[in-house]
């Protein structure tokens, strides 16, 4: 690399000592070096601001490029390119609470394969409750994705009143997104520089579409017969359709840089959105503690200043423990399928329909008049065997596949139907079913090749006709939409699963909602989810816990402009303990495999659009609550009051902090973590009456794991106001050893209104596992 410029240890040391530093050089000049983010704590501290500001003046005044972003409002710190020598110097400076390289998370969609992979079919087109607004008070939801296509129908601000007085954020400007993009629906606009992307980032326009289609989804005006070339038509509209949407641009095609979305969340703070709302994270093998993730330290500060913050929960699953975006402050929220499917079956010769599932729009003969063959017979001399079953790139013999359909299996887990319906069309052949228990519930989109998946019962079938037919032949419909679908709900196949691996003691996912094959906004110009021959289409059908997170920051949005006052915990705590567990086929909501889903698949349930608007009682989190599970956590009071906007004067850390005491914070879900052998733990919760009607008396029913009592205490609560908190304490004793986490729940009821909260016990022994 040209221009390198080193320093010796000994200059590195006079140089932070305020030593003027003589050579200006050019961010990513030197060797090691790298973008640090410098963590310090509260804004609300002046100390800790003009320790920042000092740092800052010292360091960077001869080095500006070198300067990445600043955070000032919610909290303090910088991010700037540093070496690793000067980052471990600054992290022994007074104030620092943390210094640590700036990652870069992904995008929470199903985007692992090279073809179109966001599902979003949720039934949003029904819109908000009626009565979720008389528009008094209009919610302004701050969204950090990718940016947003200002000229889409979806944002049109007709009928839409004033901007409201208390935004103070801005509309940047850039070549192709001008301040009049901004109407009365977008209210803001800002992107992030990252001194490693192209200049052509540097607007907030969408590049990539999954910004605006989780923009559209969360507050999208209502545009009639939208679709994606004809499938998933109706009208598309987003949960809270009267809310305002401030865009702040975090995500390049190259992903989102911790520092940008540290200083979007600053931003946002001052900006006075109501919630955030984010559908990205880092991967569920990165164990980012508390202190160096940006999104739980963004979180953290913005839920001080009373915004509440939604986040998806990942796409890793079905593995258990890959769940993301778990700090206690932040409500997390899985993906579950919806009562509508899209199907693309297989005609067997003598009209044999196998059912499958998939997005695709080719002209083909719905006869059963093509040849089928199964990769494994049509392998390339130099390919394995499994390699051909799967389909794999180079897999298969072009004159055996030529005029085809190929069937072709998921071997081992690790392929997919876009990769093998590439390798089929390459070839020659004419269309592609795939096996695959795993995607099967998930449609995917495959353009104009007729590619469909069906599961390994389904197979069996094909495999049976295939051995027992001289001359084999098939077709693969058009797809068709399938409403009123069932079961459904199910929890999506990808999405990430619990536990949480910050701690047992808080659940985690907190929510399910809607987060496969959503219809949403898209950007307006995009070839590569376009048929040929026609215009780019304005919407898009895509999948993920991205989509998940906007229908509950919708919803949230819709309470907090019927209830303006609310806190964050209280909003979360509406829309937990009013989740429902049931599917529409009168069973339990289920996981891809059809087993009863658990809270870790779906924490609390899934997402009620209704119930969420009047729950009757909420459990509300303090601040004092997030203090003591700092310190439960392992920070020592001098972090914390670094860290913390209001830090009571006599606060101290319990003696006896440790990981189990989390169980005990005010938390809507109660999870025992370190349960030991045949003993007892006990726990107690606060709930705060919001039913409206001053007197209430509400009963507690219990769902009890099986080898455990559980015990509540008192078991009538009697409210004579609204406003009035009560307490309540929760017995749990074993009668037989615990081998495995176990799962009940305590809900309180009254004739008017039932308030849920789902309960998990895990041993000593899983703390480690």
């Amino acid at each position: 690399m040209k221009g390198l410029t080193f320093f010796t240890p000994f200059l590195l040391f006079l140089y932070l000592l305020c030593i003027l530093f003589t050579t200006e050089t050019e961010a990513g000049s030197r060797n090691g070096d790298g973008v640090y983010i410098v963590y310090m704590g509260s804004a609300s501290s002046a100390a800790n601001a003009n320790r920042a500001q000092i740092l800052i003046n010292t360091m960077f005044k001869r080095r500006a490029n070198d300067l990445v972003h600043t955070y000032k409002h919610g909290f303090s710190g910088f991010a700037a390119r540093l070496t690793a020598e000067e980052a471990k110097v600054i992290a022994k400076k007074p104030g620092v609470v943390s210094v640590f390289p700036d990652p870069n998370f992904q995008l929470h969609t199903t985007h692992s394969w090279d073809f179109l992979k966001y599902q979003t079919s949720v039934k949003i087109d029904s819109g908000p409750p009626s009565s979720a607004s008389d528009g008094s008070y209009d919610s302004i939801v701050g969204i950090l994705d990718t940016g947003i296509w200002p000229e889409s129908e979806s944002f049109n601000d007709k009928d839409m009143g004033p901007i409201p007085s208390r935004w103070k954020g801005t509309c940047m400007e850039a070549k192709d997104f001008k301040s009049s993009n901004c109407n009365r629906k977008i209210i803001g606009a800002r992107y992030y520089k990252n001194p490693d992307d192209d200049s052509e980032y540097y607007t907030t326009r969408d590049v990539i579409g999954h910004g605006s289609h989780v923009s559209s989804t969360v507050a999208g005006s209502a545009v009639e017969n939208a679709s994606y070339y004809g499938v998933a038509s109706g009208t598309a509209k987003g949960g809270s359709p009267n809310a305002r949407i401030a865009m702040y641009k975090v995500c390049n095609p190259g992903g989102c840089t911790g520092s940008s979305i540290l200083a979007a969340f600053d931003d946002a703070i001052a900006d006075g959105v109501d919630v955030l709302s984010l559908s990205l994270g880092a991967p569920a093998y990165a164990r980012i503690d508390l202190n160096t993730d940006p999104i739980a330290i963004g979180a953290f500060h913005a839920v001080e200043q009373g915004i509440l913050v939604i986040c998806s929960a990942g796409n890793d699953g079905p593995d258990g423990g890959t769940v993301t975006n778990t700090a206690p402050w932040i409500l997390t929220v899985a993906a579950n399928t919806i009562d509508r499917d899209f199907e693309s079956d297989v005609v067997l010769g003598g009209n044999k329909v196998i059912k499958g599932e998939g997005i695709h729009f080719a002209n083909v003969s719905k006869s059963p008049v093509y040849p089928l063959i199964h990769g494994k017979s049509a392998k390339n001399a130099d390919a394995s065997e499994g390699s051909a079953r799967a389909c794999d790139s180079g897999s298969l013999d072009q004159e055996k596949v030529k005029g085809k359909i190929v069937l072709c299996e998921n071997v081992g887990g690790s392929y997919y139907a876009s990769s093998a319906r590439d390798e089929v069309k390459s070839k020659g052949g004419i269309g592609c079913v795939f096996v695959d228990d795993r995607t099967r519930a998930v449609a995917s989109a495959y353009g104009s090749f007729p590619t469909t998946v069906i599961d390994s019962k389904e197979a069996a079938e094909i495999f049976s006709y295939l051995n027992s037919t001289k001359d084999p032949v098939a077709t693969i419909l058009p797809t068709a939409t399938v409403e009123k679908f069932t079961p459904a709900p199910a929890v999506a196949y990808f999405s990430s699963r619990g536990p949480s691996s910050l701690t047992r003691s808080i659940l985690k996912p907190d929510i399910t909602a809607p987060g496969v094959a959503i219809l949403a906004a898209w950007t307006g110009n995009d070839s590569s989810i376009s048929l040929e021959g026609k215009p780019a289409s304005q919407y898009n059908v895509i999948s993920g816990t991205s989509m998940a997170a906007p229908h509950v920051s919708a919803v949230a949005s819709l309470i907090k402009s019927q209830h303006p006052t609310w806190g964050p915990s209280a909003i979360r705590s509406a829309i937990m303990t009013t989740a429902t567990q049931t599917n529409n086929d009168k069973g339990l909501i289920t996981t891809e495999t059809g087993a009863a889903a658990t809270p870790y698949d779906s924490g609390a349930g899934e997402l009620s659009s209704t119930a969420s608007m009047q729950p009757g009682l909420v459990y509300e989190t303090t601040e004092i609550d997030y203090l003591n599970f700092l310190c439960y956590y392992g920070y020592n009071v001098t972090t914390i009051k670094a860290m913390a906007k209001a830090f009571p004067e006599n606060f101290t850390c319990p003696a006896d902090s440790n990981l189990d005491l989390i169980s005990t914070i005010n938390y809507p879900s109660i999870g025992i973590s370190g349960f030991k052998g045949n003993g007892s733990k006990t726990v107690a919760r606060t709930l705060t009456n919001v039913g409206g009607d001053g007197v209430a008396v509400y009963t507690v029913s219990l769902e009890t794991p099986p080898g455990f009592n559980i015990q509540v205490t008192p078991e009538k609560l009697q409210f004579t106001k609204d406003g009035e908190k009560l307490t309540y304490q929760v017995i749990v004793s074993a009668t037989a050893s615990l081998k495995q986490d176990v799962f009940g729940a305590l809900t309180w009821s009254n004739a008017k209104y039932k308030v849920r909260s789902p309960i998990v016990i895990s041993s000593e022994t899983s703390r480690t596992n």
